[in-house]
């Protein structure tokens, strides 16, 4: 963009523009992923929808690649482009709360611990994320596994309304009442279809504290650890939340000094019933395997939503793969157990979460989610590293591990949001013939220009001859 532009779209938002050079811009254009180093000719903050609306228009104008920043956690980076416009929605993160009708309303730029804290405030919660950094906006829009799932289902399954500001700069309001094909996209669907600017949640009575365990296993019994812990998950309780991880023991105070950084396999439990009910688990838990050491306790659910974020920093040089499992077969355990000691990365791990109760109750068309409504584990690849040559390594340890896990998993796509490559095949297969048709059709509708392309791309359908 040459200086008259720029100009004249900084007079023409309530918000601001930052190009290269103004304060604030490496912030607008830092994201989670340090691998990812990229600079828009223009990032915009706007102060609400019409600035979306006149940042949309701007770019398709110039000729501008445009890019949705809402928490900056994707981790191919699809917030920034080089020579793009991103929109960060940074600035719109308010989030009202109403505890009489158990609902929140969310601006499209707020993060997990901000909602995590105000709807805490009332003794409520949504479904959120397990790292409390994570955008509200990305993990919403493609679906949306977190502590809750097993209670109340998908973040997307708990939206009941969105304002969407379209391609063409139209905002509207879509629910189940309003525009209902678009909100059946943006549940799952990703942003391809509009800018979300705010979001409506339902709210269920949680905490404010719950009951926590982790259980620590050595690598060397990591066959037996994997099969024990598909035991625990399958007969889990609806009040309890569950993720098997291969890591490294952290250098917590609860973890005995001679495990610490100790490579292993760990459940961790989270439980939001009766006492008792976790308790129970937890006996299940030592009496089938016992743990080379364990940690149980309760806890904040607002810490319970941070516990994680040690494991994923901003900054970290950051390559993820993922699939969904019907359970830990031996083919599964196998594939994981020979190739997990050839981590370079002592921050490389898998984090792999369960999903059943609620979850399965819905539908599987109700949503453009894509992913059968069974019982799964969501099985992730995480290679993580503060170091490129590192990062390489385990890198291609991850794809070496998800070729050899991928012929026995629930299909050939995977979790939208977990992709760092968006291969066309994978997305589409992600969502399946008819849902992603469905889907390319609403993409024709509201843009058909395929302007919001950064994302799990939807194709838009061609116009009938």
């Amino acid at each position: 963009m040459n200086p008259f532009d720029v100009e004249t779209l900084r007079r023409s938002l309530d918000g601001a523009a930052l190009t290269p050079g103004d304060p604030g811009y490496d912030q607008g254009r830092a994201v989670w992923n340090g691998l990812i180093d990229r600079h828009p000719a223009v990032i915009v903050q706007p102060s609400g929808p019409r600035d979306v609306a006149t940042a949309l228009a701007t770019a398709r104008n110039s000729a501008l690649e445009v890019a949705v920043r809402g928490g900056g956690h994707n981790v191919g980076g699809a917030a920034v482009a080089d020579g793009g416009l991103t929109i960060d929605l940074s600035s719109l993160d308010q989030v009202v709360v109403d505890p009489g009708t158990r609902t929140a309303r969310v601006g499209g730029g707020a993060r997990w611990q901000q909602v995590d804290t105000a709807t805490q405030g009332h003794g409520l919660a949504t479904v959120g994320g397990t790292v409390s950094d994570t955008g509200v906006g990305g993990l919403t829009l493609g679906g949306g596994f977190g502590w809750l799932t097993n209670q109340y289902g998908l973040t997307c399954d708990n939206l009941l309304s969105a304002e969407v500001v379209l391609p063409s700069g139209d905002v509207l309001r879509a629910s189940d009442t309003e525009n209902t094909d678009l909100f059946w996209a943006l549940r799952g669907g990703g942003g391809n279809f509009g800018v979300v600017t705010e979001f409506e949640f339902r709210l269920h009575p949680v905490g404010p504290v719950v009951q926590v365990g982790l259980f620590f296993w050595e690598e060397d019994r990591g066959a037996e650890a994997l099969r024990h812990m598909q035991g625990i998950i399958e007969s889990l309780p609806r009040k309890a939340g569950a993720i098997i991880a291969a890591l490294n023991a952290p250098p917590a105070d609860f973890v005995p000094e001679e495990h610490r950084f100790r490579p292993g396999y760990a459940l961790l439990l989270a439980g939001f019933g009766p006492e008792p009910e976790i308790a129970d688990v937890a006996q299940q838990v030592r009496a089938g395997l016992a743990p080379l050491f364990e940690f149980t306790t309760p806890m904040p659910y607002v810490a319970l939503q941070q516990m994680l974020d040690e494991t994923a920093l901003p900054g970290v040089l950051a390559y993820e793969k993922a699939l969904y499992l019907d359970r830990f077969s031996e083919p599964v355990i196998t594939a994981v157990t020979e190739r997990l000691p050839l981590r370079n990365s002592p921050m490389s791990f898998l984090p792999n979460m369960f999903a059943g109760g609620a979850f399965t109750e819905v539908a599987d068309d109700a949503t453009a989610f894509g992913g059968a409504r069974k019982p799964v584990v969501l099985f992730s690849i995480g290679a993580f590293a503060n170091d490129a040559d590192l990062l390489a390594r385990d890198r291609q340890l991850a794809r070496d591990l998800w070729d050899a896990v991928a012929p026995h998993s629930s299909g050939t796509g995977g979790y939208v949001n977990f992709m760092t490559d968006y291969e066309d095949d994978r997305v589409r297969a992600s969502f399946g013939a008819a849902k992603y048709a469905r889907l390319a059709r609403i993409k024709a509708h509201y843009d058909p220009e395929n302007l919001l392309h950064r994302n799990p791309n939807i194709k838009p359908a061609l116009a009938p001859a």
